[in-house]
């Protein structure tokens, strides 16, 4: 007789890492209450507190654009290690948080056997050229939830989204499309992506709803920088099996219920 806990389908929220200041202790009395029934498993970003450390992560050579369009942070191994400083502390913060409300709760780096990340662009632009750069990222291959041992009601891992790609290496990558990620390999429902606007914007009009077919539509002719990858996270995420992706930064359980943010689905 198998001696294994029994698993249990979490939600998934992505913590931007623009937003987390703004996080009052209410967000967290509703998360805590929302994770005595369901595991959760959070996936945190890091731009501000990587900005408060050093004023050259604000600069603009600090941003990458490779030959698609597509913005990278310029990831070397100083900034990786900046990246573990600022997350240890996010995560101690975050963490003691959780464990004042009655969730017990761990830190994983996605870097340790959870994440895997494929070979990432080498040209990108730079004083008007492309040209070829070491940039110490690489898009999600793949996630083993292994590591995720303890999924039970009352508990909450805290995943860092490093990666590591197939030459061994530690590499950055997208906190919102690698909790996409997670949440379809834990089978997860619902993904909750926490950010610093209350919907997905349309022609200026908020959006409560919209289909995943829409929203890449949208996404391909008319969203930019931060929510652009987020639509792309939530059309990763229902390909993954994931049924519902909410966007929004109001508490889980009114982004869960539909009463704030952009629910995204199938149909």
């Amino acid at each position: 007789m198998s001696t294994q806990p029994k698993r249990h389908v979490p939600t998934v929220v992505k913590l931007g890492g623009s937003c987390l200041d703004d996080l009052d202790g209410r967000w967290w009395d509703d998360l805590a209450r929302h994770g005595q029934g369901r595991p959760l498993v959070l996936v945190h970003g890091w731009s501000k507190p990587l900005k408060r450390l050093s004023p050259r992560y604000s600069e603009p050579s600090a941003i990458l654009r490779d030959r698609y369009g597509n913005q990278s942070r310029w990831t070397t191994p100083e900034v990786i290690d900046d990246i573990k400083t600022v997350s240890a502390e996010l995560g101690e913060d975050i963490l003691g948080r959780l464990e004042r409300r009655g969730i017990t709760a761990e830190r994983l780096l996605g870097s340790d056997g959870l994440v895997s990340a494929g070979e990432g662009e080498r040209w990108w632009w730079r004083d008007k050229r492309l040209v070829e750069l070491e940039n110490l990222v690489g898009p999600i291959t793949g996630v083993d939830p292994a590591p995720l041992k303890n999924l039970l009601p009352g508990h909450a891992h805290l995943v860092t989204p490093l990666a590591r790609n197939g030459a061994g290496q530690e590499v950055n990558t997208d906190a919102d499309r690698a909790a996409a990620a997670v949440a379809g390999a834990t089978g997860a429902t619902d993904l909750v992506l926490v950010t610093d606007v209350a919907h997905l914007l349309i022609d200026g009009e908020p959006v409560r709803r919209i289909t995943g077919k829409d929203a890449a539509s949208f996404r391909d002719k008319g969203a930019t920088g931060g929510m652009r990858k987020k639509l792309r996270a939530a059309g990763e995420a229902l390909e993954g099996g994931v049924e519902r992706i909410v966007i929004g930064n109001a508490s889980v359980t009114a982004l869960l219920d539909a009463r704030s943010g952009t629910v995204i689905t199938r149909t």
